[in-house]
């Protein structure tokens, strides 16, 4: 089989040979092969980097996610950590009140410091069991923490009451007239009925002679207020005295003095001196006259009376 070309316009003709032809297909099939590969490497190429893009946007949207992730639990943190910080901070302050609330009671109580040494933590022991360990969580631990919290609180509200009752029993015990009035002395006349020393007659005895040495100092027997010092209207035969106001409808009496060393207004405490025996008044002696007076009637000093011991 001959191909016969025929050029347009010029009257003339070529002719391909059969071998001619199969070679100029074989061509056309190569090139043919070799644009389809092209086309498909590039396609190829062009859809790889495509997706790789996407993954690595992917990529960027996860570790953004984390990010945002790591902030809200660093937030979270930080608010858990402020929350302990004050807990921690109150728990503190109570701790402090309670330790000085149970130092006040010991020294009150008279307790032995040592034994009862609010500044150290007390002895505690125990074998380890692993198999009650537990991890808590943080709002576990606020929990906890605010339930202790309100332990603490309340028992610094019984502590401050048993303060104030204590307190107040110490200060009813500092003002009841208890103890001895002078260093030394004896009880010359007892309270109640007994015989004038003057006339030997019965008469009434409001209050207790104490016989002690001309000039002793006699010690008021718990803190008041003086409410008469000097030689008083009325009782003429008391002499100098002085009178104490105790409070709680306790009055003290001092009589037959010596020296008067307060006024009338001046606070005295337990145990300070107030006047000096003597023999003033009615008398037949240095001693001292001394009466206890409550609710506005005189009641026998013996059980208000301490001797000194030896």
């Amino acid at each position: 089989m001959n191909i016969i070309l025929v050029p347009a316009g010029k009257g003339q003709n070529t002719s391909l040979s059969h071998r001619h032809a199969l070679a100029a297909l074989a061509v056309l099939l190569a090139l043919a092969v070799l644009a389809g590969t092209v086309s498909y490497q590039v396609n190829a190429l062009l859809y790889g980097e495509t997706r790789g893009t996407e993954e690595l946007r992917a990529h960027e949207r996860q570790l953004a996610e984390q990010r945002r992730e790591i902030e809200t639990a660093k937030r979270d943190a930080e608010l858990h950590l402020n929350a302990l910080a004050q807990r921690l901070g109150t728990m503190q302050a109570q701790m402090l009140r309670l330790n000085a609330l149970g130092q006040r009671l010991t020294h009150m109580a008279g307790l032995d410091k040592k034994e009862f040494n609010f500044s150290e933590e007390p002895a505690r022991g125990g074998p380890l069991n692993t198999a009650q360990l537990a991890n808590a969580s943080v709002p576990d631990f606020l929990g906890t923490l605010d339930q202790l919290s309100g332990q603490i609180e309340k028992k610094t509200g019984h502590l401050s009451v048993l303060e104030e009752v204590m307190i107040e029993r110490e200060m009813r015990a500092a003002a009841s007239p208890i103890g001895w009035p002078v260093q030394s002395g004896w009880v010359s006349s007892a309270f109640g009925m007994r015989a004038d020393p003057f006339t030997g007659q019965t008469s009434y005895h409001d209050g207790v002679d104490i016989a002690s040495g001309l000039g002793t100092p006699i010690k008021a027997l718990s803190r008041g207020v003086v409410a008469f010092a000097g030689e008083k209207q009325g009782r003429e035969g008391y002499g100098l005295i002085v009178e104490i106001n105790h409070g709680n409808g306790f009055v003290t009496r001092y009589a037959h003095l010596r020296q008067v060393l307060v006024k009338a207004g001046d606070q005295v405490e337990k145990g300070q001196a107030v006047a000096l025996v003597g023999s003033s008044g009615r008398s037949t002696g240095p001693h001292l006259h001394f009466e206890v007076v409550r609710d506005g009637r005189n009641v026998n000093p013996r059980p208000f009376l301490r001797p000194p011991q030896g």
